[in-house]
C-alpha cells in the first residue's frame, strides 16, 4: 500500500520497488554531517601538530565545534532507521565483514578521542574553575578534574603532549571516519552513479573544505557578534586551505565523471542522459558552476591582488557559504541521484522532496542546525576565546 501512495514519478523502464525510495534526504544529511566534523578537526590539527600558529584563533573552536556535530552524527540514521533500538544490534553482535557494524566502533572511538583532546585542552580551565565556583557548578567541575588540580609547568608541558598525540592519531581517525561514507557508496556496484574507486577520496577531500568553510563562517560571524575585531592571519590562512583543498576537490570530480564516461560500462548512456537532462541545473550550475567555481575563482583573485581589510571579511565569508552550498549539493546528488536511475538502464525517476514528516526537509534543516545550539551551550562551560588573548592586524 506504501508503495502504491508514495511511488515516485518515472519515465521509461523501472523495477516496481524503486518507485519507492529507500534512502531519503536524511540519508543526505548525514554523510554532509559527518564531513563537518572531518573538516573542522582537520583545522584543530593543523594548528596542534603542524603548528599553524596563525589558526590559534580558532583552534578550540574547530575542537569544540567537530565535538558538537559529531554528535549529531547517528542522528539522521536513526530517524530513518524507524527502530532506533535496533541500531545496537550490530555492536552487540558484531559482523566484522559489515562495513556498517565496524563504523559504530570507529564512531564511538573517535567520540573517545574528541572527550579526551578536548579535556586535556581545557584543563587548567577545568581547575581553575573547580577551584572557584560553588555549588552545583562547582562540583561538576570537580567531578570533571578527575581529582587533579596540578597544573604546574611540568604537567602543562606533559598535557601538550598528550594534546599532539590524540591529534596525530584523530588525523587518520577523522579521515577515515568520512572516508569511510565514500567507501559505502564507492562498493554498490549495483549503482553505476556510485560504484568508483574515486569516491572516498572525493568524499573526503569535499569533507575538508566543508569543515574549513564552516569555521569560517563561524568565526566571522562570532567576531562579529561579540564586537571584536576579525584575526586577518588567521582568516587568510583558512581561506587558503579551502582555496587549495578545492582545487584538488574539483579536479578528482571532474576525473571521476570523466573516467565514467570514457570507460562507457553498461548504463553510461542513461547516465549521460541523466546530467544532460534532469541533473543538468543541480549537478552542473549548482554544485560545480555557482558552488564550486565561482568561490574557487573569487578566492583565487583576492589571493592574486592581496585583498585584505573588509573585503577580504566578506569575500572569504561568502565564498565559504557557497562551498558549504556545493558540498551539500554534491551529497544530494549522489544519494538522491544515485537512486533516481533506474537500475534496468532504461528510465529515470523523479525524487519529491516532503517538507514534514521523520523524512522531509524540515527535519533534516533542524538535524543541521541542533549541532549549532550543542556548541552554543558547550560554551556556557567551556569558552571558546580567552578574553585575554589579543588580536593583530585586524579589521
Amino acid at each position: 500500500m506504501e508503495a502504491l501512495i508514495n511511488f515516485a514519478p518515472y519515465t521509461g523502464w523501472v523495477y516496481p520497488n524503486e518507485t519507492v525510495f529507500e534512502w531519503s534526504v536524511l540519508i543526505a544529511v548525514y554523510p554532509y554531517i559527518t564531513g563537518l566534523v572531518a573538516g573542522a578537526f582537520t583545522v584543530s590539527s593543523l594548528y596542534q601538530v603542524f603548528g599553524f600558529e596563525r589558526l590559534k584563533p580558532v583552534a578550540h573552536l574547530a575542537l569544540l565545534t567537530s565535538f558538537s556535530f559529531m554528535v549529531f552524527v547517528p542522528t539522521p540514521l536513526l530517524i530513518h532507521l524507524g527502530h532506533a533500538e535496533r541500531a545496537f544490534n550490530a555492536t552487540i553482535t558484531p559482523h566484522l565483514t559489515s562495513a556498517m557494524a565496524m563504523f559504530g566502533f570507529f564512531a564511538s572511538f573517535y567520540v573517545f578521542l574528541l572527550l579526551l583532546e578536548i579535556w586535556f585542552a581545557y584543563r587548567p580551565f577545568i581547575v581553575d574553575q573547580a577551584q572557584t565556583k560553588t555549588g552545583l557548578l562547582g562540583r561538576f567541575y570537580k567531578v570533571l578534574t578527575l581529582g587533579s588540580y596540578d597544573v604546574s609547568e611540568k604537567t602543562l608541558e606533559w598535557d601538550k603532549k598528550w594534546i599532539f598525540a590524540l591529534a596525530c592519531i584523530g588525523i587518520p581517525g577523522a579521515h577515515g571516519l568520512h572516508g569511510y561514507v565514500g567507501f559505502m557508496y564507492g562498493s554498490v556496484k549495483a549503482r553505476e552513479w556510485w560504484s568508483s574507486d574515486l569516491m572516498p577520496v572525493i568524499f573526503l577531500f569535499s569533507a575538508i573544505i566543508s569543515g574549513v568553510s564552516l569555521l569560517a563562517v563561524l568565526y566571522v560571524v562570532t567576531c562579529k557578534w561579540r564586537k571584536i575585531p576579525v584575526d586577518l592571519p588567521c582568516l587568510k590562512t583558512l581561506a587558503y586551505t579551502i582555496w587549495s583543498f578545492i582545487m584538488v576537490a574539483f579536479v578528482l570530480e571532474a576525473l571521476e565523471f570523466g573516467s565514467m564516461a570514457y570507460k562507457g560500462r553498461e548504463g553510461v548512456e542513461m547516465i549521460m542522459h541523466y546530467v544532460t537532462g534532469p541533473l543538468l541545473v543541480p549537478y552542473f550550475v549548482l554544485q560545480f558552476a555557482v558552488g564550486a567555481v565561482t568561490p574557487l575563482l573569487w578566492l583565487s583573485y583576492m589571493i592574486w591582488r592581496g585583498t585584505t581589510g573588509k573585503a577580504l571579511v566578506f569575500g572569504v565569508t561568502v565564498s565559504a557559504c557557497l562551498v558549504l552550498f556545493s558540498v551539500f549539493m554534491m551529497r544530494w546528488n549522489v544519494v538522491i541521484g544515485g537512486q533516481e536511475i533506474s537500475k534496468t538502464g532504461k528510465g529515470l525517476l523523479s525524487y519529491q522532496l516532503p517538507f514534514f514528516g521523520k523524512e522531509g526537509a524540515l527535519v533534516g534543516i533542524l538535524i543541521v542546525l541542533a549541532p549549532f545550539g550543542l556548541l552554543a551551550i558547550i560554551h556556557k562551560f567551556f569558552p571558546i576565546w580567552s578574553e585575554k588573548t589579543t588580536h593583530s592586524n585586524h579589521v
